[in-house]
This record gives structure tokens, C-alpha cells and sequence, in this order.
């Protein structure tokens, strides 16, 4: 009873210590440092890219405690295993003595009894503790590599397959919990059984120890080097896994368009092409190990008779008692053995960590766009905007905007407008600081954006895209993305406001109805007032609409377009629109082309004079049309 009360007892205190964390900081307490220490601690984790052992003792080794006690656990049981085959050999010789004294007989059963109870606890309090701590460690491995992740530029995952990135988090935790269970339990195990049945094995026959160590030698450095050619295959077949992941979430989530364009068995063989060939590279690697099985069985075989015939002719000699040959053959078999299951579990953990070398290797990859060391928070004083001899372009591209120039001022609506290519979403994108200018400035009430923070920076900015982006969670956690600390009440009115509220009530489940992945169960109109709905709820000092109305029919149009007038009031508005009615009311209208701004004036003004902006009313409405323009009613016919 003590000795369960002691595991109990250590048990509970490996539960309540696991989690104490190293120097590394873990995700939760990322916040609280400053920008330098934030990216000195995601430039420490990009350094794991090509270190995925080191990566994985950086989550090791904020469990040191835990880690320790399944070690000893797995130390001392298998010294107990061990043992207690020295024990049946001394159970042996004592019955070789006869039964004229019962005394020793029941010692050397109780002895051999406590060791196999001692044996069998210690691994279920092994056991117990690796549960959670093994857990722990996958846990804080994806939740540090989702913090790394996010911080990753739109040019990283303008590259990457979204469902390879999440497959690589998903592989990445697998492998470093299959990586761990097959160390603690394959790999620790046979190492000490057979150094320990050596050590054992001396005792009774010094030469048949060192014969069985030189085969063991000899035979695990073979294992071990064909192992090694194996490596390119295990990181083959990592390679296609990964990629099977990717193209069966990148094909489900475009299952809308294979439909449209009937391409169903089209995608369906060139699935299936993508999984034949992971599935070959899998057998390359599986059978790879088997050839190495083989060969070791083969070995173990004729060394395990050689070690039995040798016993049995020290036995004959007179040199070796009953209970020796059998301690001698029981140890041979363990040493023989014990090198295969280490060999083999060598092998398997080499094939995991090749996997978790192929994802770290792309998850850790050094971000592109980090906030600068000293980067302050952004103060809003009105939401001025200035573009001051901006120059961009694209990776690989020529440059989309040269020296260009915009001041706006605060409380000013600004429409954008010009052919695709002018550069109108680049200017939101830069605004935005999704990507890094390579010359001149933007800056934000004065305060140049590349000196500030990202987080303050998109939180003085509120989104309406074009492609709306919604989560597969409820209407109103959508909505209350926006600002997730407003109460109930802003959530409602902000769907008030965009004239969202009709439509959510008149669902089953109201505000707690999924709307699907990126909201496929809302139609577009829909999901555009959602995200109106979000940005009214954000109520951001500026405001970025990239066509917001552009889903809607015309009555719809109109009900919004009343809405975001409200909205505007007070605000910073930038907007690209393709449909011009919706920029009647702005103060600007900045029309570019090839990425510079080639008329710059009111909807009235523009009007008045031959340009860009006046033969696209011409086109949109012709000429007889009644337009509104600033307030005032105009006939189409006078634009000339």
C-alpha cells in the first residue's frame, strides 16, 4: 500500500509541475513583451527551421520535471525487468538445492514477486505522467507555431496551399508526440535492457558478455547505417503526405467551382494520381524497414542459437548451473532482441522526424514583414492619410505605383477609381501595410506607418472587401469579430445599421447560426452586410471599402448605401468602386491609371471636364440618364 500511495503521491506532483515553462517564452505570454523581445523570439524559433531535433527539445524542455519522472520510471522498470530474470535464476538453483529448506525457497519468490509488481507499477506511473505531459508538449508546439504562423506577410500565403500549412501543424504535432511515445517506450527501453543484461551477463561469464557485446556493436552500427540510406525515401514519402493534405482541402473548398465546370472526375483523377503517389513513396519506405526486419531476424536467429549451444556446453562442462543457463539465455534473448526493437524504432523515429523536419522547415520560414524594434502605437488624431513618393511593386514584377502621391484629409471621403491594374487595391493593401513599400513613405496623422505597430495599425482601420472573408462560426461571432469586446446590444444595432437584422432573425437559430465555411450558407449579398455589420461594430477613425455593394441588387444598394452613409459620417473613407453611383456623394474622386493619379477633383468637377471619370458615367449610364451627383440632380445628356 505504500508503494501505491508513493505513485499516487508522484503522480499528482508530476500533474501540478508539468507545465512549468523554460526560458523559452510560450505562446500566452507573447503579449506582454516588448516589440524586440517579441521578435527576438520568433527570430529563435525561425532558427529551428533546420533543427527539428532542437525544436523539439524547446518544448521538451519546459516540462523538465515530468520528463524526468518518465525517465526514471522507465530507468527503474526495466532495471526491475531486469532483475527480476536474476531472481528466476535464483528461484532455479534454490529448487536445484532441494526443499529441505522452505525458508530461502519463499525469499527468493517474494523477491521475484515485489520485482514484478515494482516493475509493472512503475511503468503505469510512467505511463500516467507521459499522458499528460506528452499532450502538453503538442499543445504548446501548435499553439506556438500558430502565434509564428500568423505573423507571416499575404506574400507568404499568396505561396503556400492554406490546407498544407494546416496539415504541416497537424503533422508537425504528430510526429513530435509519436517521436516522444516511441523514445520513452521503444527506444529507452531496449538501450538499457541490453546494457544492463551485459552487465549482468559478466557476472557469470566474462567471455560470452564480450562476445555478445561485439555482436551487438557490430550489429546495431549496421542497422543503424542502412537506417540512415533510408532517410531520402522517409522524407519522400514526408513530402507527398503533405502534399495529398493540401490538394484534398485546396480541391473541398473550391467544391462549387469543380461542380460548375463539371470537372468532378477530372479532380477526382488527378486525386487519385496524388495519392498513388504518396502511397508509393509510403511502401518504398515501409518496405525499406522490412528489408532491415529481415535481415535482423535473420542475424538474431543464428546468434540466439550460438548463445543457447554455448550455455548448454558450459552447462555440460560443469562451469554453469541450471539457473545460469537459463539467466544466460533469457539476457541473450533480451540483448539479441533488444537491439532489433531499438534498431526498429530508431528507424521509426527517424521516419517522424523527417516528417517534422519538412513542416518546420515551411512553417518556420523567417517573416518577411515583422514590426520594427522601438515600434510604437499608433495614436489616431483624426485619421489624415498621406502617400508621399510611394514606390511599390510586386515579388518578381514591375513597379505598380512610381513616386506616387495622395493627401487626404481627415473626415474625407476619397473614391478610387481607374482600369484594373491602376493599382486602386494596391493603395488599400499599402495602406494596411500588408506589404513593405521600397520607397518613400505612408503615413497616418503624421506617423509613418512603417514606425508603428501592425496591430495598432489595423485596429484604427475597418474592412469592407470585396471577398468577403467570414469564419465557420455563428452570424454573431462574425459580426462581433469587429470589436470582440462589445456588448450584445452594439452587435444587434450594428446589424440594424446594415440592414442585416431582417435576414439573421429569419433564421432558425438567429444570431447562433453557423453561416458555413468563409459563409457559403448566406448568399453574397448577405454575406457583404455581415461584413458591413463588422465594420459599423469596429467604428475605426478610417474606413477602407474595396466594392462594397458590389454584391447587392439595386433596392439592397440602396438600403446599404444609406447605411454606410451614416457610417462615413465623421470618418477617414476611402473606397474603390467600379459602379460609380456609389461615389456620388464623396467629396474626392482620385482616378488613376498605371499606378499614378491622372485627375484628382469632386464628382461635379470631374464632370465638367473630358477624362477618364466622365466617359465611365458615359458608359455606365449613357447620356439621358438622371444621375445624382453631390446632392444635385443631373441629366446625363449635359455631360460633354
Amino acid at each position: 500500500m505504500r508503494s501505491i500511495g508513493f505513485a499516487a503521491n508522484l503522480f499528482h506532483v508530476a500533474h501540478a509541475l508539468h507545465a512549468q515553462p523554460d526560458t523559452h517564452q510560450p505562446h500566452d505570454q507573447l503579449e506582454h513583451l516588448t516589440i524586440a523581445q517579441r521578435n527576438a523570439e520568433n527570430a529563435k524559433l525561425a532558427s529551428y527551421a533546420h533543427r527539428p531535433l532542437a525544436f523539439l527539445f524547446r518544448f521538451i524542455r519546459r516540462h523538465p520535471l515530468a520528463h524526468a519522472i518518465v525517465l526514471c520510471s522507465v530507468f527503474a522498470a526495466v532495471g526491475c525487468a531486469l532483475a527480476s530474470q536474476y531472481a528466476i535464476k535464483h528461484l532455479i538453483d534454490v529448487l536445484g538445492e532441494g526443499r529441505h529448506h522452505p525458508g530461502p525457497l519463499w525469499g527468493a519468490f517474494a523477491i521475484l514477486v515485489g520485482l514484478i509488481a515494482a516493475d509493472n507499477l512503475l511503468w503505469r506511473v510512467g505511463g500516467w505522467v507521459a499522458a499528460h505531459t506528452f499532450v502538453a508538449v503538442t499543445g504548446d508546439l501548435r499553439r506556438d507555431l500558430f502565434q509564428y504562423l500568423s505573423g507571416h506577410s499575404p506574400t507568404y500565403y499568396s505561396e503556400k496551399q492554406p490546407g498544407m500549412l494546416a496539415s504541416r501543424i497537424t503533422a508537425t504535432s504528430n510526429a513530435v508526440y509519436t517521436a516522444e511515445n516511441t523514445t520513452a517506450w521503444n527506444v529507452l527501453p531496449p538501450c538499457i535492457a541490453v546494457l544492463g543484461a551485459i552487465v549482468m551477463i559478466i557476472a557469470v561469464n566474462p567471455l560470452m558478455a564480450c562476445g555478445l557485446m561485439l555482436c551487438s556493436a557490430i550489429l546495431s552500427v549496421v542497422l543503424y547505417k542502412l537506417a540512415g540510406r533510408g532517410s531520402a525515401r522517409h522524407h519522400h514519402f514526408a513530402t507527398k503526405a503533405a502534399s495529398v493534405d493540401g490538394e484534398l482541402v485546396d480541391v473541398i473548398s473550391n467544391m462549387g467551382l469543380v461542380r460548375a465546370f463539371g470537372m468532378t472526375f477530372r479532380e477526382q483523377q488527378r486525386f487519385g494520381a496524388t495519392v498513388k503517389a504518396e502511397m508509393d513513396a509510403r511502401q518504398q519506405s515501409l518496405l525499406y524497414l522490412e528489408k532491415l526486419r529481415l535481415l535482423h531476424a535473420v542475424i538474431t536467429a543464428l546468434l540466439s542459437a550460438g548463445l543457447l549451444g554455448w550455455a548448454l556446453w558450459l552447462w555440460d562442462q560443469g562451469k554453469a548451473t541450471s539457473g545460469d543457463i537459463v539467466l544466460v539465455s533469457s539476457l541473450g534473448f533480451t540483448i539479441l532482441h533488444g537491439t532489433r526493437d531499438l534498431a526498429v524504432a530508431l528507424v521509426d523515429v527517424t521516419q517522424h522526424v523527417a516528417r517534422l523536419a519538412e513542416a518546420v522547415r515551411t512553417l518556420l520560414e523567417p517573416h518577411g514583414m515583422p514590426d520594427r524594434d522601438g515600434a510604437t502605437e499608433l495614436v489616431p488624431q483624426g485619421g489624415r492619410v498621406d502617400f508621399e513618393g510611394v514606390t511599390f511593386a510586386y515579388p518578381r514584377r514591375r513597379p505598380i505605383l512610381d513616386h506616387f502621391d495622395l493627401h487626404i484629409e481627415p473626415g474625407q471621403r476619397v473614391g478610387l477609381i481607374g482600369k484594373s491594374g491602376a493599382g486602386k487595391s494596391t493603395v488599400l493593401a499599402l495602406l494596411q501595410r500588408f506589404y513593405e513599400t521600397q520607397g518613400g513613405a505612408i503615413k497616418i496623422d503624421g506617423q509613418d506607418i512603417a514606425t508603428i505597430t501592425q496591430d495598432s495599425l489595423r485596429h484604427a482601420i475597418a474592412l469592407v472587401p470585396q471577398d468577403i472573408s467570414l469564419f465557420h462560426r455563428t452570424v454573431y461571432e462574425n459580426i462581433a469579430y469587429g470589436r470582440p469586446e462589445a456588448s450584445r446590444e452594439e452587435v444587434l444595432a450594428a446589424a440594424r445599421e446594415a440592414r442585416c437584422a431582417d435576414f439573421i432573425e429569419a433564421m432558425p437559430e438567429g444570431y447562433d447560426t453557423i453561416v458555413g465555411d468563409r459563409g457559403v450558407k448566406l448568399s453574397g449579398g448577405q454575406r457583404q452586410r455581415i461584413a458591413i455589420a463588422r465594420a459599423i461594430l469596429k467604428n475605426a477613425p478610417i474606413l477602407l471599402l474595396d466594392e462594397a455593394t458590389s454584391a447587392l441588387d439595386s433596392a439592397s444598394e440602396e438600403a446599404i448605401q444609406k447605411a454606410l452613409d451614416r457610417l462615413m459620417v465623421g470618418r477617414t473613407v476611402i473606397a474603390i468602386a467600379h459602379r460609380l453611383s456609389t461615389l456620388n456623394n464623396f467629396d474626392r474622386i482620385i482616378v488613376m491609371s498605371a499606378g499614378k493619379v491622372i485627375d484628382d477633383g469632386s464628382p461635379e468637377e470631374l464632370r465638367q471636364r473630358p477624362g477618364l471619370y466622365r466617359d465611365l458615367l458615359t458608359k455606365q449610364y449613357g447620356k439621358g440618364h438622371t444621375l445624382h451627383i453631390g446632392g444635385k440632380k443631373v441629366d446625363e445628356q449635359h455631360v460633354v
